[in-house]
């Protein structure tokens, strides 16, 4: 049991919204069967849409009417979870037999979250990870999770976590997904940059986990209608670089770059034993009689009713 296929879906979320992006996800059920793939990644925010370049009508200090309308069309292109979009999703699970990690923008009340859903093949959606930190202006877009959302799963292929786009960056977060036991680390992503894949590689060889990060590919701005200043006409927005680490930091398939595909590779998580010999990060290389860190998994919802 310990070798299987694991797999990064590279795709990018469609113009025609989320029910095009469902559908666009739902073709590759014939490739993931016939990879053999028992985990695959997706990418960040794939149901739910990126909207990379938008500034939302926002200047400090105040917001433009048009803004507020571009963030309802964007609420309105948010999924609920559980909701219509995750059954499929979870029909796509059982029907490939495949374990599936993919990054959604989930709708909770009037707030978006930039969530990592997990799905097991008998028993459908099976937890989920909201951001911790939304980077940048997706702050202003996005709602921060709390520490109740931070699963390691038991899957066919190991023990799988994730952790989305510059979370990965976040030391200690990467420290308590390594002592939740984390074997396949998982990071959907938007992040096309040289060095993501160098990050990539040091979380692959800090944890001495494997990795598979999957990234969003999308054509020129031009080509989606987008008005980007400033952009070269021939750039993709989003050129992909979807790869897959070994326990030891090498690169074991990938980066793919510049269009959709099912990127695979085959690992053993019995290679994790001997990779962490001489540096288990959390085990006999910790120095607890110097450094400890607390976790809080408590939900945060803001208000109790007792």
């Amino acid at each position: 049991m310990p070798k299987s296929i694991v797999a990064a879906l590279q795709i990018g979320s469609l113009p025609g919204g989320k029910g095009e992006t469902l559908e666009q996800i739902l073709s590759y059920e014939q490739a993931i069967i016939e990879s053999g793939a028992g985990l695959v990644v997706m990418p960040e925010a794939l149901l739910g849409g990126y909207p990379k370049g938008e500034g939302f009508g926002t200047q400090l200090g105040y917001r433009l009417p048009e803004g507020r309308e571009a963030f309802a069309r964007y609420f309105a292109n948010a999924i609920e979870v559980p909701g219509a979009e995750t059954e499929a999703l979870a029909g796509l699970s059982a029907r490939t037999g495949a374990n599936l990690v993919l990054g959604v923008i989930e709708r909770s009340g009037s707030t978006l979250y930039c969530t990592a859903l997990y799905f097991e093949p008998h028993t459908g959606l099976v937890a989920k990870h909201r951001k911790l930190m939304p980077t940048g202006t997706e702050r202003l877009i996005w709602g921060k999770g709390d520490g109740s959302t931070l699963p390691v799963i038991d899957s066919q292929v190991g023990r799988v976590g994730a952790a989305v786009c510059w979370e990965n960056m976040m030391p200690l977060l990467r420290t308590a997904m390594y002592a939740k036991g984390v074997e396949v680390w998982c990071a959907p992503t938007v992040d096309e940059r040289e060095m993501w894949q160098v990050s990539m590689r040091h979380i692959a060889h800090e944890g001495r986990c494997f990795v598979v990060s999957a990234c969003q590919v999308q054509p020129s701005p031009q080509a989606l209608g987008l008005a980007i200043a400033n952009w070269p006409a021939e750039r993709p927005l989003i050129a992909g670089g979807s790869v897959i680490i070994g326990p030891m930091g090498d690169v074991l398939a990938g980066p793919l770059l510049g269009g959709a595909g099912l990127l695979t590779a085959e690992i053993d998580t019995d290679e994790l034993v001997r990779a962490r010999y001489d540096y288990d990060v959390v085990g006999h290389y910790a120095r607890p009689d110097v450094f400890e860190l607390t976790v809080d998994e408590r939900a945060k919802p803001g208000v109790r009713f007792i």
